[in-house]
């Protein structure tokens, strides 16, 4: 029987289309390269390879875009046909769960699943990345942290796993052993772009502006190629180094260069590019009919339905191009969604006062945004990526504070935000304006 590197044995493969599945492994492992075709080849070849369609079913299911889904859900129909071993059926029955938008039940599922098979690196990387999208700080360190010492230098993939737990340390607040463990995963392996983005979040958390910039452009070279399919988001790490210290017009360029210059279609890259331009905004920069393009590219992919962070990102679009259709249309969706599954009541609890919450600071309404955006703040271990990039709504919310006048709110956020950053020029700033505004509080209605 053919096995992968870490020995785990794969049904149905040729040595041919091993060759192939290795390629693509490691391309996801990377996060460079093409992992598609390969595994496209190598189910040509080796139609009965189980894992080439599970493998596949993962990078389509964990895309969150409604149509890399629904073939997802394909490969996943096909796959349960063939004879499967145990871990091979475990993997299918987490995909299950994903492709239901039950993402806690796909997680505890590869929780077992990872227990029982410690050297499945992809279970390791799906499950982490599950984590990340229902933002469970303490499973994305966890789920590492119960397999580490199964795991020695000399098996390969070692790396990745030191890169994937830097991640979870950094998401739990161990900073010190989160960049620690990020800079020993990139000496063994240079092009890991997940460990490196760990150690990048490590110096946005810290408030650590200068230091990142100088971290991202020393290592350009490993993270910024064309074949990186994680170039955009590390991108978008340095614009937020520059927009902490100010420099909004390094921003803005870098959102017209590398972050948007493609007009990628990717919907984690339309993500970034969405909080960008937010952000941008709220400095007060005019970002011009960048929000057109943006929202003509989310078109295909916001249905309300699939995953809400990504729906509150389009409405963040549509807002800025005018497109009120757009934004009706969401807004229907997320209110009437079946209530039964996991994703759905991320949607009404979570996505629905995170999108009204924008769309009332948008059109100026600052009492009703306060009043949406401070309670769905809290949705760290409820859906939604990293600290980072929820500190969007945190920012959000302290602007409209100060837009409405309500001393008290913004002089709290401020000092909240300086406790975490306190050399932030950003969060100084909020201090001053809050300051500002004088003795008589304004109460929220």
């Amino acid at each position: 029987m053919l096995t992968d590197l870490q020995g785990n044995i794969l049904s149905g493969a040729t040595a041919e289309s091993l060759d192939l599945y290795s390629r693509s492994a490691e391309a996801f492992n990377l996060y460079r390269g093409d992992p598609v075709t390969p595994l496209d080849q190598a189910i040509e070849v080796a139609p009965d390879f189980a894992m080439a369609r599970i493998l596949r079913a993962y990078l389509f299911a964990l895309a969150t875009e409604p149509d890399a889904a629904e073939a997802a859900r394909a490969d996943v129909a096909a796959v349960k046909s063939y004879r499967l071993n145990d871990r091979e059926a475990s993997h299918v029955a987490a995909l299950d769960h994903l492709l239901s938008g039950e993402w806690s039940a796909g997680a505890c599922a590869l929780d077992r699943h990872n227990m029982r098979y410690p050297h499945d690196l992809l279970a390791l990387q799906a499950g982490h990345l599950t984590d990340f999208y229902r933002a469970n700080a303490r499973d994305l360190r966890d789920r590492i942290a119960r397999v580490l010492p199964k795991w020695t230098p000399d098996i390969p993939g070692y790396s990745i796993v030191l890169g994937l737990y830097a991640f979870g340390l950094e998401e739990t607040g161990a900073y010190a052993r989160a960049e620690a463990t990020g800079r020993d995963a990139l000496d063994r392996q240079p092009l890991d772009c997940w460990a490196h983005h760990a150690v990048a979040h490590v110096m946005e958390m810290q408030g650590r502006a200068e230091d990142g910039i100088g971290w991202m452009t020393v290592r350009e070279p490993h993270w910024a190629g064309e074949d990186n399919l994680f170039k955009v988001h590390n991108w978008w790490h340095l614009a937020l180094c520059h927009l902490d210290l100010g420099q909004t017009e390094r921003a803005l360029a870098l959102y017209d260069g590398p972050i948007r210059q493609e007009r990628s279609p990717v919907v984690l890259d339309m993500v970034d590019a969405s909080a960008l331009l937010w952000r941008l905004h709220l400095t007060g920069q005019d970002v011009g009919n960048r929000w057109q393009e943006l929202a003509e590219a989310w078109d295909s992919h916001a249905d309300g339905k699939l995953y809400p962070f990504n729906d509150w990102h389009a409405v963040m679009a549509y807002l800025g191009a005018g497109r009120g259709d757009r934004i009706d249309r969401l807004l229907s969706a997320l209110r009437d969604n079946d209530a039964s599954r996991e994703a759905s009541v991320w949607a009404r609890q979570t996505g629905l006062p995170l999108v009204e919450g924008f769309i009332a600071f948008w059109r100026g309404d600052y009492g009703t945004a306060v009043e949406r955006l401070h309670p769905a703040r809290f949705i760290a271990n409820g859906f939604g990526g990293s600290h980072a990039q929820r500190d969007i709504i945190d920012w959000t919310l302290t602007e409209a504070a100060l837009r409405g006048g309500y001393r008290d709110v913004a002089e709290g956020l401020a000092h909240e935000r300086l406790a975490t950053k306190p050399f932030s020029p950003l969060n100084r700033a909020f201090l001053n304006r809050a300051t500002a505004l004088g003795d008589r509080p304004r109460q929220v209605a």
